[in-house]
């Protein structure tokens, strides 16, 4: 029997890293041949194709580099010989990649993104566990049609609930509100539930002048303005609670939103959607009357992706309310 072909592109982040000797710190610096010698037993299950993109620490890879990603994705889950793509990446921005490409691939075939915690000099390096768990992901016919996949763990989470909730723990990966979708369990992949509301966003572009500014107590709109006054096209909010801002913060809003700038609140809260519940000033009921547009229960980094793809689309406000708050008050269509 021929075994399924899966394609893994290798992106960098701590899964290639090793501890240089010289400067006492990890950096990338494994082969994608080194990463995958240490992947024992998966060539009974599929054959790999490795692809590179590059050695790249989390941190270095923004929103154009994640849609040169998307580009490469995109040319190799086309063909025929592919089942599915895996895409190993640094785990301090994985989620906004893995978000990303969720948000504007739509294709049956399963994409999972993996990486690691510990780096190979490190003691219990979960690399290869964590590779050979995507593996068995990709090449399960139960893992179609559910979009981007993070697989950690022997943990399977959908790309747009997942955060990364630890800076150090191997389940650090976690979806807080709705649970993981599954577990890969004795190397097949078992599911639980499957992904409800997901949301596709057809475009080729993406609008990076997006700000993300995080509310805390007393604070004034100095942050707005400068975003509005620096060229923001759009400004992500994390805001206090159910959706509320300190009243200081209202008359930078109220300049963001006169000057063009599409501004979406979200809850810096780690679960639970926004919503225009309070009447006082700053509360939620007068940001949606003066223009702002509600994030749901994103969190701020996935917010302002999905802000960014749609004003790639769109810059007419009603159009843009109903990607963004798709599922909220909206149905899910564009």
């Amino acid at each position: 029997m021929k075994k399924p072909r899966v394609a893994i592109i290798f992106t960098g982040g701590t899964i290639s890293m090793t501890v240089d000797p010289r400067i006492g710190a990890a950096i990338p610096s494994l082969s994608n041949d080194e990463i995958m010698s240490l992947v024992t037993n998966i060539d009974k299950f599929a054959e790999i194709e490795s692809i590179d993109f590059g050695k790249l620490p989390g941190p270095h890879i923004g929103p154009s580099k994640m849609m040169e990603l998307r580009g490469l994705v995109l040319k190799t889950i086309s063909r025929d010989d592919i089942c599915g793509v895996i895409i190993t990446h640094g785990t301090d921005t994985l989620e906004e990649t893995a978000y990303l490409l969720d948000l504007s691939i739509n294709c049956e075939k399963p994409i999972v993104v993996a990486g690691a915690m510990r780096n190979s000099s490190e003691l219990g390096y979960d690399g290869p566990s964590n590779l050979a768990a995507a593996v068995c992901t990709a090449i399960s016919p139960y893992s179609k049609n559910k979009g981007v996949l993070v697989v950690m763990n022997n943990t399977v989470n959908a790309a747009g609930e997942v955060t990364k909730t630890n800076t150090l723990s191997l389940d650090t990966f976690k979806s807080l509100e709705f649970g993981a979708l599954g577990v890969v369990d004795n190397d097949r992949v078992i599911f639980h539930r499957d992904v409800i509301n997901r949301q596709y966003i057809p475009t080729d572009g993406i609008e990076t002048d997006v700000d993300l500014i995080k509310c805390a107590a007393g604070m004034d709109s100095k942050f707005i303005e400068y975003s509005v006054d620096t060229g923001a096209k759009g400004i992500v909010l994390e805001a206090l609670g159910r959706g509320n801002v300190p009243p200081k913060m209202i008359e930078g809003i109220k300049y963001a939103i006169d000057n063009g700038v599409f501004v979406v609140v979200v809850s810096r809260c780690p679960t639970g959607r926004v919503l225009d519940t309070y009447g006082y000033e700053g509360g939620g009921k007068q940001l949606r009357n003066m223009g702002i547009i509600l994030g749901g229960n994103l969190p701020g980094q996935k917010a302002r992706i999905k802000l960014m793809l749609a004003l790639s689309v769109t810059r007419d406000m009603e159009k843009l309310r109903r990607i963004m708050e798709q599922g909220e008050y909206y149905e899910n269509e564009i």
